[in-house]
């Protein structure tokens, strides 16, 4: 076990990104058709395949999920990934070929780097090639490579983010994992401590409370829908696609732990759920582990990031 999403049974990971345009997207591949269930907070989302994960609709597995950068433009990863899939004849048997199913969604990180590049299909198709068991690479890595945090106090004023991941395994035999990426108009905070791990600075460069300073505004000083916070949480359970929905809506709880504010009118904040394997379990057990498994991920994806874009990290700052 390596404490990462890469834990979970059937699940694989792969991450590409440009360095230098700061800029990336990671790519959950199912080793088979997974159930998958989603619960969007934030009232900025930027998402595909989302309606097809109603429990109502039919297609019940997905094949893969893209995390990316990139705001809406990120969106075309995805098709790299599938075309990696149809290669591999991976995808919806329709009897003309496959239809891989590949859900996603995307953050904001148009603001650092270079705005002119974004996660494409070429990168997509990359990251989905890069994909293994081996244990998740965190920090300012895949869809993480651009993500910051703590934006309240404007943009000059915020931190480097990343992407964080985390697992939980269980004497029965069920894992839980999570991976996640965090570009956050708040801040993250250690729920342990209550101390602010990165967040908007004042002018002398001390982090502060997020809340504490929108009380001094009437109005938001960002633009919407230039931040959110994009995760899945998997497990080796069986669930069905309602269940699987259940489960990704328990599992946002861990961003509340460690997120301040979380799900505003800035932010999209998506969380995928998928179930991999055949370990009976309650739903209850595997939405409160994915809860905490998510709010250690996170913790992750901010220790894990290093300063760039001009923007300071939690381990530059602790230095």
């Amino acid at each position: 076990m390596n404490g990462t999403i890469t834990d979970v049974p059937g699940i694989k990971l792969g991450h590409a990104q440009n360095t230098d345009a700061l800029t990336g997207c990671s790519v959950i591949l199912m080793e088979k058709p997974s159930v998958c269930g989603v619960d969007v907070r934030g009232s900025a989302p930027g998402t595909r395949e989302t309606d097809l994960l109603d429990p109502m609709n039919m297609v019940s597995v997905v094949h893969a999920i893209c995390l990316s950068g990139g705001s809406a433009y990120g969106l075309d990863a995805a098709a790299g990934v599938m075309q990696y899939l149809e290669e591999n004849g991976i995808g919806l048997e329709v009897g003309f070929g496959v239809v891989p199913i590949v859900p996603g969604a995307v953050l904001f990180d148009l603001a650092v780097g270079d705005h002119r590049i974004r996660p494409d299909r070429q990168m997509g198709y990359e990251a989905a090639v890069n994909a293994s068991k081996d244990p998740v690479q965190q920090g300012n890595v895949g869809a993480g490579t651009g993500a910051t945090v703590g934006k309240l106090n404007g943009f000059s004023n915020a931190m480097k983010s990343g992407l964080g991941s985390a697992s939980i395994t269980l004497e029965n035999g069920l894992v839980v994992g999570a991976i996640v990426a965090v570009n956050a108009v708040g801040h993250v905070f250690d729920p342990q401590t209550d101390r602010i791990l990165a967040g908007p600075r004042d002018e002398q460069g001390t982090m502060v409370d997020s809340v504490e300073v929108m009380k001094r505004y009437s109005f938001s000083p960002i633009p919407p829908g230039t931040n959110t916070t994009i995760a899945v949480v998997a497990s080796n359970a069986v669930l069905t696609k309602s269940e699987a929905k259940k489960v990704a809506q328990m599992a946002h709880d861990g961003l509340a732990r460690t997120i301040r504010p979380i799900h505003t009118m800035n932010d999209g904040d998506t969380i995928f759920s998928v179930a991999t394997g055949d370990v009976k379990c309650s739903v209850d057990l595997i939405g409160s582990l994915s809860a905490d498994v998510l709010a250690a991920a996170v913790l992750q994806a901010v220790k894990q990031a290093k300063a760039a874009g001009g923007l300071p990290s939690h381990s530059s700052l602790s230095k």
